[in-house]
């Protein structure tokens, strides 16, 4: 036996912390800013093709709300590996 404590397979190192820390904080402005974006492109296709309904901004929210969730999952597996 070696008198060496040995980290388990789930533990990082701090400087691979810092890594995740960074990444995990840009997950909120990266969704914020995807979700604003596509909003923002249905407020404009409404304003110029839908006579002043909201179906451009609904459809585009959702979508930029589905994008975002499909980035954010890739990048948390990313993490885990």
């Amino acid at each position: 036996m070696t008198d060496k404590p040995h980290k388990q397979n789930n533990q990082k190192g701090p400087k691979e912390q810092l890594k995740n820390l960074a990444i995990l904080s840009g997950i909120a402005f990266q969704m914020g800013i995807t979700i604003y974006l596509f909003a923002l492109l249905g407020k404009w296709l409404d304003a110029e093709y839908n006579n002043g309904e909201k179906l451009y901004t609904i459809i585009l929210t959702l979508l930029g709300v589905a994008i975002s969730f499909y980035v954010v999952l890739k990048q948390v597996n990313r993490l885990k590996n």
